[in-house]
């Protein structure tokens, strides 16, 4: 590692001292405020180990100061912001652990002493949000729900925006509905197989990172036990408590990988099924391309098309109200949005087909 490299770490360590600090001061809990604490001198620690290793390498530091994003974050802190420099920090701490892996692939027990201190930093923190799992183990998993909303959502803007492009073109009625379903099939397809490509790829990451945790705790039983005392210890349980616990998990190899895949990496022992997660995306996919493809079943005039608009446009405001579950917005602002977002595609089809058809067909 380059003086440069190690310079940043320097100071990135140093900054996260400081901001635990600023916490520290403002935290109203004894307890949080003794671990803040801790926290922060082993930040502490950290630039000293880099501050050391710049100068095997024949340079040198200067004083310590924190930079502007640190100084933004401790204004925010002490401005009642407390809350979203936390997030920021399980960012920040999640962001250096990935770097620290990647970096120690050499095993240097320097780096790899750092990244497990940053991890068990980026858990503690997450415990005082009420949160679980581990940032920098990349486990988002969308659920069902989510996949029948964003798979009909899909499916109907896409289709939408293909049926009014025909319908701008001003081709026969037959060719509309024809032009719908077969956007209907592509977009169920296309989804369906992203659908499954996707639960396939996050059972491939689960079993690496199930891999990984069992590695680690095979080179590191030490430090796993001292991290899982860390969580039990943010949880609420004394400090010798949480160590004896510690102790008596990590003394069964299996017992203890199934905890830390419980409350490390959320994993329960179940995984998502590939084949369901594709088909459940590419049905609710051809359920909301169905929708503006409906009326033309009937014919093709004004009284169809209005109905493929109006039924169109009520779906979009629909399925941005049920996407509001997800993104904690308004029902009613969210439903709005899709529903401009529906007009817009209307819009835009409509006059692309439009052109098309002047510059093609004369």
């Amino acid at each position: 590692m380059d003086l440069k490299r190690l310079r940043e770490h320097w100071q990135d360590e140093g900054e996260s001292a400081y901001l635990y600090e600023v916490l520290a001061e403002l935290d109203p809990d004894p307890q949080r405020q003794s671990l803040y604490r801790r926290l922060a001198e082993v930040e502490r620690e950290h630039q000293r180990l880099f501050e050391g290793m710049i100068r095997e390498r024949g340079g040198s530091v200067g004083e310590f100061r924190p930079g502007l994003r640190a100084r933004v974050m401790a204004w925010m802190a002490r401005r009642g912001a407390a809350s979203a420099v936390l997030n920021l920090r399980i960012l920040d701490e999640a962001r250096e652990v990935k770097g620290y892996l990647q970096e120690g692939q050499d095993r240097s027990p320097e780096l790899q002493r750092v990244a497990r201190d940053e991890a068990v930093h980026a858990e503690m923190l997450r415990e005082f949000l009420g949160r679980a799992g581990e940032p920098w183990h990349r486990m988002e998993a969308g659920g069902m729900l989510r996949n029948v909303i964003y798979g009909f959502n899909d499916g109907l803007t896409a289709n939408f925006g293909l049926v009014m492009g025909v319908l701008g073109a001003s081709v026969p009625a037959h060719i509309v509905l024809l032009s719908g379903l077969a956007g209907l099939v592509a977009d169920a397809l296309s989804m369906g197989a992203s659908g499954y490509l996707a639960a396939k790829s996050e059972r491939e990451v689960y079993e690496h990172e199930i891999a990984i945790e069992r590695e680690e705790m095979e080179l590191m039983p030490e430090v796993e036990t001292e991290e899982l005392a860390l969580l039990y210890e943010a949880k609420g349980m004394p400090p010798e408590a949480a160590r004896r616990a510690a102790q008596q998990v990590m003394a069964d190899p299996q017992i203890a990988l199934q905890e830390k895949a419980r409350e490390e990496l959320g994993i329960a022992g179940e995984f998502v099924s590939p084949l369901r997660e594709g088909l459940l995306t590419g049905v609710a996919t051809a359920f909301g391309a169905f929708i503006p493809v409906v009326p033309f079943f009937f014919g093709m005039n004004p009284v169809t098309i209005w109905t493929s608009f109006a039924i169109s446009m009520l779906s979009h405001f629909g399925v941005g109200a049920a996407r509001s579950l997800f993104t904690g917005r308004g029902v009613f602002r969210s439903g709005l949005d899709m529903f401009l977002v529906g007009l817009g595609v209307a819009i835009v089809g409509y006059v692309v087909g439009d052109l098309l058809m002047r510059l093609l067909g004369g």
